[in-house]
């Protein structure tokens, strides 16, 4: 089984961003393996949890059917700078996770987004 990923969080916004201190806001799209959509739920509490140590976190999470090619989750996520992106992403606990990674998840494309003020 081979894992696609689109873009990584680190050239989502490496290349979108020129500013390493300022805040990143990420849009995580997550497609799971066949009948691996609950598996693939617990293993994102599991990497998510690691957040908070890199100063981000969750700004919304929510979980779909994956019908007709949609993604099983989307993300929001922020980070207070690419440093604190790059840390997390480099956080030897989520190499830990990597074959487990693998088995659960089929796809992942991640984005920089900006929010939309309310009106």
């Amino acid at each position: 089984m081979t894992t696609t990923h689109d873009r990584s969080p680190a050239d989502a916004t490496a290349s979108d961003r020129s500013v390493s201190h300022a805040p990143i806001d990420l849009c995580c799209l997550v497609w799971a393996h066949a009948d691996n959509e609950g598996a693939m739920a617990e293993y994102e509490d599991l990497v998510l949890g690691l957040l908070p140590e890199h100063g981000g976190k969750i700004l919304a999470r929510a979980i779909g059917p994956g019908l007709d090619g949609t993604p099983h989750e989307t993300q929001f996520i922020r980070l207070p700078s690419q440093d604190a992106l790059d840390a997390y992403l480099g956080d030897p606990r989520r190499d830990e996770f990597s074959a487990q990674r693998d088995r659960l998840i089929k796809r992942t494309v991640v984005y920089p987004v900006r929010f939309a003020e309310r009106g």
